[in-house]
C-alpha cells in the first residue's frame, strides 16, 4: 500500500490548521490488531484484558515483558493527515485510533480512560518513532513525531495497561474517568 510522504513543512502548516481533538470525551475510531509479517486486521470489536492487552494483536500475551505498554493508541486525525487517508493509518501499528486529545496535560500519566466495558491506565512508558514508522510515512513524519516541539502533544501517541477487561467497540465513546 503506498502512503504519501508529506515534507516537514506541509506537516507543521496541517497540525497548525488541525482542528483540536476533544479533551475530555472522544471517539475509538479504529481497533487495529497487529499480526504477523506486518499483516493488519481491523475488527469492530475486540476483547481486552489485564492478562492480554488487546486479544488477538501478536504483542498480546501473558507476562509480556512491559506491561506499560500493552497497548498503544494514537490520535486519529494526526494520523489520517500523515497518511493521507484511512486505508493507511493502521500501518502506524497502534492498536486504537481515537479522536481524543493524548497530550501530556491533558492524559497524564495514571489518568483513566474507559472504552465500552473497559477501563484503561495512560503509563509513562514513552512511544516515540521508528524505523519502521519513517518508512511508512516519511523521514520528515518521523522528524514531526519526535521533536521537541510536539512531544508534549503525543503525536506518535501513547501506551496505557488495562486496569478492567472488557469489550470494546468502533464508534465507542472513549472518556476520562476521574
Amino acid at each position: 500500500m503506498a502512503v504519501q510522504h508529506l515534507s516537514l513543512n506541509q506537516i507543521e502548516a496541517q497540525i497548525a490548521q488541525m482542528t483540536a481533538s476533544p479533551q475530555d470525551e472522544g471517539i475509538l475510531e479504529q481497533i487495529v490488531l497487529r499480526l504477523p509479517e506486518e499483516r493488519r486486521e481491523t475488527p469492530q470489536a475486540a476483547d481486552v484484558s489485564p492478562e492480554g492487552g488487546l486479544h488477538g494483536d501478536r504483542w498480546a500475551r501473558p507476562k509480556s515483558p512491559n506491561a506499560g505498554a500493552q497497548i498503544s493508541v494514537m490520535n486519529a486525525p494526526f494520523l489520517q493527515m500523515i497518511a493521507g487517508d484511512t486505508d493507511g493509518m493502521s500501518l502506524a501499528g497502534d492498536n486504537l485510533l481515537v479522536d481524543l486529545d493524548l497530550s501530556k496535560e491533558n492524559l497524564p500519566t495514571g489518568m483513566r480512560l474507559q472504552i465500552g466495558g473497559a477501563t484503561l491506565e495512560v503509563t509513562d512508558v514513552p512511544h516515540t518513532g521508528c524505523q519502521k514508522f519513517e518508512r511508512r510515512y516519511g523521514a520528515d513524519a518521523l522528524e514531526a513525531v519526535n521533536s521537541d516541539a510536539y512531544k508534549s502533544r503525543r503525536l506518535r501517541g501513547l501506551f496505557v495497561r488495562v486496569v478492567e477487561g472488557g469489550e470494546i467497540r468502533v464508534g465507542d465513546s472513549i472518556r476520562k474517568v476521574t
